[in-house]
């Protein structure tokens, strides 16, 4: 697995379109964050553009190879793991960034009432159930699932919109909790909703990978 991931990482990044959703993301946090604003509002807010972001990224990475390069991988390691490993490197960049904002918004934000810990444990958690959320909504919006381009991408956003605003989801439960915090100045560790995006995400690895070992 260790060779599939960094055949993935490297395919993303010398194809270079890891850049569109970096300056996707860069551009959604200079826009609706400011300095000085309370911490927890700012890690929801940040944590928020991560699940289009990273569904997106998990798309680019199973769809950027050749259909020759994928059928030799796959004779090779194995169809399922294959999918896994681009599903794993897809979710890796943008729990990166997830983790640079919860530190630099931590440093940056207004922490009446809230001490720092505790705000990075609540963006933390928030953010890995946004992250693993927007991978879900990723890996069901492209292949072996939707293959036409046109589909997907309709998919991914429509998905990606429901995931932030439906009753359930995992990222809904976790930004209501920091929104609660920033209201009440208390930081309430969204332990609940990282968990469920934590089994949500597993049981839709699992379904993509055993689809694409049949399908294709």
């Amino acid at each position: 697995m260790t060779a599939l991931l960094r055949y993935q990482a490297g395919l993303l990044l010398r194809s270079q379109r890891w850049l569109a959703p970096l300056l996707l993301y860069a551009a959604f946090l200079a826009v609706g964050v400011r300095a000085g604003e309370p911490v927890l509002g700012a890690l929801g807010f940040s944590a928020a553009g991560l699940v289009p972001v990273t569904a997106w990224c998990v798309r680019i990475c199973l769809t950027q190879e050749p259909a020759a390069a994928r059928n030799v991988v796959a004779a090779a390691a194995g169809r399922s793991r294959a999918h896994l490993a681009a599903l794993l490197t897809g979710t890796a960049l943008p729990g990166l960034l997830g983790v640079l904002a919860v530190l630099g918004l931590t440093a940056i934000g207004d922490r009446r009432g809230v001490g720092a810990p505790a705000a990075a444990g609540a963006g933390l958690l928030a953010t890995a159930a946004c992250v693993l959320t927007g991978a879900a909504v990723g890996a069901l919006t492209a292949r072996p699932f939707l293959k036409a381009a046109g589909w997907s991408v309709a998919a991914l956003v429509t998905g990606s919109l429901l995931a932030l605003v439906t009753t359930g989801s995992p990222a809904k439960h976790a930004l209501t909790a920091l929104v609660t915090g920033s209201r009440t100045t208390t930081a309430t560790l969204p332990w609940l909703a990282c968990a469920g995006a934590v089994l949500l995400a597993a049981a839709t690895a699992a379904l993509a990978c055993r689809a694409t070992a049949h399908l294709e």
